[in-house]
């Protein structure tokens, strides 16, 4: 079941906290870089952002999470968040369709990964993103850019 984030529910803030940092540790082995920013981000930091929070939950646990922001007719996404042990299991897809079922007004729907997390790469080009550019973030730490648009025409 895919339903938003209640930030006054402390104990699921809580486990979106660790959910984050779970997940996104992952991505710093796959991607070898650890400045991720929700790794570094503090539990208050996260119920601060101002980005929509949407669950997937199987049997009352948090097993993935996705955030955005919508900016005009863009939505942009923020996180993509898989518990490791809920890997490959089509969380992320499920999430990805949700967020576009929910914003039907949107146009273009943008994301970035860093270049070697090829799982999440693959995701994104299976559900219909295009690789935009590589940019590198620090010396050595390329960020891939992705795009799906023309959605308005669905």
């Amino acid at each position: 079941m895919i339903k938003l984030i209640d930030f006054k529910d402390d104990r699921l803030v809580k486990e979106l906290y660790e959910l984050q940092r779970a997940a996104y540790l992952i991505e710093a082995r796959l991607i070898h870089f650890y400045d991720i920013p929700p790794l570094k981000e503090t539990i208050d930091e996260l119920t601060e952002c101002d980005e929509i929070f949407f669950g997937y939950f199987e049997k009352n646990e948090l097993a993935g999470a996705l955030s955005y922001t919508i900016d005009g007719h863009e939505l942009s996404i923020c996180r993509m968040i898989v518990h490791p042990n809920y890997f490959r299991k089509g969380i992320a897809h499920e999430l990805l369709h949700a967020a576009e079922k929910r914003n039907v007004d949107i146009s273009t729907i943008k994301v970035s990964t860093g270049k070697e997390n090829l799982p999440a790469r693959a995701l994104y080009l299976k559900n219909g993103f295009h690789h935009i550019e590589d940019i590198e973030i620090v010396p050595g730490f390329l960020l891939s850019s992705f795009i799906k648009d023309d959605l308005s025409q669905k």
